[in-house]
């Protein structure tokens, strides 16, 4: 996900994604917030997994999917303003118990 600079939005980028099987995913103009979430779970990504060079597209999918699925999603704590220190999968479930249709 990127902000609408001029690298992100050229002819040569955009084909450069294309080679890659990659799609673009730009933020709405004049809003700054729109990158924040990306920007946030990119910078911890990079931070966990750093500069590692894989072996393989399907390694590098692994080690990504690992840190998704065990380390961003199951064990980091976040503060939620109603449940307190939580998961975001804990924060998933209590929400959607909370949506539970009335009898």
């Amino acid at each position: 996900h990127s902000d609408r600079g001029s690298e992100y939005t050229s002819r040569e980028y955009r084909n450069q994604l294309r080679k890659l099987e990659m799609r673009p995913s730009m933020g709405r103009t004049g809003s700054c917030y729109d990158n924040a979430a990306a920007e946030s779970f990119f910078g911890l990504l990079k931070a966990e997994i750093g500069t590692t060079i894989w072996e393989s597209r399907e390694a590098a999918r692994a080690d990504v999917f690992r840190f998704i699925e065990v380390e961003y999603n199951r064990t980091r704590l976040r503060k939620h303003p109603v449940y307190g220190y939580v998961t975001p999968l804990e924060t998933r479930a209590l929400t959607t118990q909370d949506l539970a249709p009335a009898a």
